[in-house]
């Protein structure tokens, strides 16, 4: 297994408790490059929160500017199961995350290639990116969790 898939795998064991707590299961880790370290998780809490701001990617960003005593993220990879929207994409910008993997593609809000690509423009600072790390077990667990909402709507 790559640490690629580590990661991946950690972050999809935090979008299945996202999922068993009605959220839309989405996962992150935020890891420190040089040492291997996770230093930040989230998880999709934005029923919990009432917030349309508690996206996982965001919530990971903010538990390792933290741990880590800045907001510049220098050094460190942020792994999500979920191409990131446009708002999670910015964070990632402005919080200098060297690094994005993600697993799935997000064709209704993806920013970093499916609806538009963010990191193509020519902001002050551009990610490194991979798509497609456990795409399938990533896009398996979205695909489940809305077959169960559209169960329980018909039912």
């Amino acid at each position: 297994m790559t640490d690629d898939e580590r990661y991946m795998r950690r972050a999809l064991e935090l979008a299945a408790q996202a999922a068993a707590d009605g959220e839309v299961p989405v996962g992150a880790v935020v890891v420190k490059k040089s040492t291997g370290e996770i230093v930040g998780e989230g998880r999709n809490r934005r029923e919990a929160d009432r917030s349309p701001l508690a996206h996982a990617e965001l919530l990971a960003i903010a538990e390792a500017s933290k741990n880590l005593g800045g907001w510049r993220l220098v050094d460190c990879a942020l792994y999500v199961t979920l191409e990131p929207c446009p708002m999670c994409a910015g964070a990632i910008i402005n919080s200098r995350v060297e690094r994005v993997v993600y697993g799935a593609s997000d064709p209704k809000a993806g920013s970093c290639g499916s609806v538009t690509d963010l990191f193509k423009l020519p902001y002050n600072h551009i990610p490194e990116f991979e798509r497609g790390v456990l795409a399938e077990e990533c896009g398996a667990v979205l695909t489940e969790f809305f077959r169960g909402l559209r169960k329980k709507r018909s039912e």
